[in-house]
């Protein structure tokens, strides 16, 4: 007796059994995200050999700039090795922008604390972005006065922060920051201001001069480096000498940057 043979039953083609757009969408992301991660750490390793021959802010300048005068503008910028700042200008930018860089792992949580503290007695404060910081959002990211934006920015900055610190070296981070610092109207780098401000080479700037360079930074847009004010911050930031690597003062320094490089403060004031 021969075994009956059943036709197979064909699944109708039509709406399946649950939605699919999420899972589409989720792998989607994923797919992407992943390959955003992949593409900033690589571009992150990358800034051990090269720095950024151009950055958002350089361009965001020009456009401004192109726009004002209805022809096409480019910034002053010109890349130069760390030995090439001469010996002042990493020096003022320590001591001006970021005293504990060589303690601190991105971030300092003291500044930020004082910062918050200020905020909330109505007092003014110059902000708390390190070195590291600066770095990362003029690198990776974009300038930008709106809230939102400066929320979204922030939020991305911190991870980019982290990333910074992990892959790259302090003395290239510093190194780079000289190279990308806006200082003065659309000109970028501390060679490019050496020669803007003082005609000359950063490396044959005097102490003072690289003061002064350095403290227009809040605004160096408008600030100038002989100005009055720029005169006055560059005396406190000679004031405040702060010991490089191997220099004495150096290890008493780091033994007592805890609370700037931990974060034990804000977690007792949030207590």
């Amino acid at each position: 007796m021969s075994a009956v043979v059943r036709p197979r039953r064909t699944e109708r083609k039509g709406k399946s059994s649950g939605p699919r757009w999420p899972t589409r969408a989720w792998h989607f992301v994923r797919r992407w995200g992943i390959r955003a991660v992949v593409g900033v750490v690589v571009w992150t390793l990358s800034l051990n050999l090269v720095i950024p021959p151009i950055t958002a802010t350089m361009v965001g300048r020009s456009l401004e700039a192109s726009w004002a005068a209805g022809s096409p503008r480019w910034v002053a910028h010109d890349t130069v090795a760390m030995p090439d700042f001469g010996p002042w200008i990493p020096r003022a930018a320590v001591q001006s922008e970021d005293a504990w860089f060589f303690h601190h792992h991105g971030f300092d949580f003291h500044a930020v604390e004082k910062a918050l503290a200020d905020a909330e007695d109505g007092l003014p404060s110059r902000g708390a972005s390190t070195i590291s910081q600066q770095v990362a959002k003029n690198v990776f990211l974009w300038q930008g006065d709106g809230l939102v934006s400066r929320g979204v920015r922030k939020a991305l900055e911190l991870p980019l922060t982290v990333l910074l610190e992990l892959l790259v070296p302090k003395t290239r981070i510093l190194e780079i920051y000289l190279n990308i610092a806006e200082t003065g109207p659309m000109v970028f780098g501390f060679e490019a201001g050496a020669q803007h401000h003082f005609s000359k080479p950063a490396d044959k700037l005097s102490a003072t001069e690289a003061a002064r360079l350095v403290a227009v930074l809040p605004n160096p847009r408008v600030w100038k480096p002989t100005g009055g004010y720029a005169g006055k911050r560059a005396a406190r930031i000679l004031r405040n000498s702060v010991p490089f690597p191997g220099e004495s003062g150096f290890d008493e320094m780091a033994d007592r940057a805890g609370e700037h490089a931990w974060p034990w403060g804000l977690v007792d004031a949030a207590r």
